[in-house]
């Protein structure tokens, strides 16, 4: 497992620093391509959904079943993968509307009149937007560090989809910074430390987790990291991508998104 370290650290990283990949668009940009951002937003929840329910969760009920019995196993496991829901929409919970990274942006909107530029209170808002998005990238830090150090092809999957959707994250936050400032390069810088959470949450996953990285600690993870990624897919991917949907790209890309997954889990497995 300890060869799999930097490679678990490298994908974290990658997928992080998606959001500011997003930001990038939205600086360099004029429009939004809806038909690939739907398509794109549907095929990341295709490949969560189904590397959660078929692979994660699996994985987390074989590991549970084999240190606490079969009952006590399949228990945990469903508690493990509910209990990963209820985290995640409790951090929607307490995050405004306005500032909630799955309330999509477009890049149009960095082109609005400008009559809010230097006003103290949009900025605040485009700060607060910021880091709602560093908070929710710090579960998927720890999901994609986990994942990529049990399983690196795993990791690979799940940091590719979680990349995918800190794309439009980024854009989320370049754009309310943007139009309290008038300043681009604070928007991108925002949006790239906000992603800096991810490989933040890797680093605790280290640091606390991994002393105690047992059958039982393992199953629970991954049971909690299947619960948060299912969440994030019918909550915010699949809106999102259905927000801006064009003759069904969006179911498209959710079922191509399941296909590419499962063939790679049959053929790298």
């Amino acid at each position: 497992m300890s060869g799999n370290l930097w490679i678990a650290f490298g994908l974290t990283l990658m997928a992080g620093l998606a959001t500011g990949v997003g930001s990038l668009f939205a600086l360099f940009t004029s429009t939004t391509n809806t038909k690939f951002l739907s398509f794109s937003l549907g095929f990341s929840a295709g490949v969560m959904i189904y590397v959660s329910m078929i692979e994660i969760f699996a994985k987390a009920k074989d590991a549970l079943t084999a240190a606490l019995g079969v009952e006590s196993g399949n228990w945990a496991t469903v508690g493990g993968f509910f209990g990963g829901m209820l985290v995640i929409a409790l951090i929607d919970q307490f995050v405004p509307k306005q500032s909630n990274p799955h309330e999509l942006k477009k890049v149009e909107e960095m082109n609005k009149p400008q009559k809010g530029l230097k006003d103290p209170a949009l900025l605040k808002m485009g700060t607060f937007t910021a880091l709602a998005i560093g908070i929710h990238n710090f579960p998927e830090g720890i999901a994609t560090f986990t994942a990529a150090l049990q399983d690196p092809s795993l990791g690979v999957a799940i940091a590719i989809a979680i990349a995918i959707h800190n794309i439009p994250e980024g854009i989320a936050v370049a754009v309310p910074v943007y139009f309290s400032t008038g300043n681009r390069m604070k928007a991108f810088r925002l949006s790239f430390l906000s992603g800096l959470a991810e490989p933040i949450g890797a680093l605790v996953a280290f640091l606390i987790l991994m002393p105690f990285l047992n059958d039982i600690m393992f199953g629970i993870i991954f049971s909690a990291v299947a619960g948060i990624m299912v969440f994030i897919s019918l909550d915010g991917l699949l809106p999102a991508a259905k927000k801006y949907d064009e003759a069904h790209t969006s179911i498209f890309g959710l079922i191509s998104g399941m296909v590419v997954m499962a063939l790679s889990l049959l053929l790298i497995i």
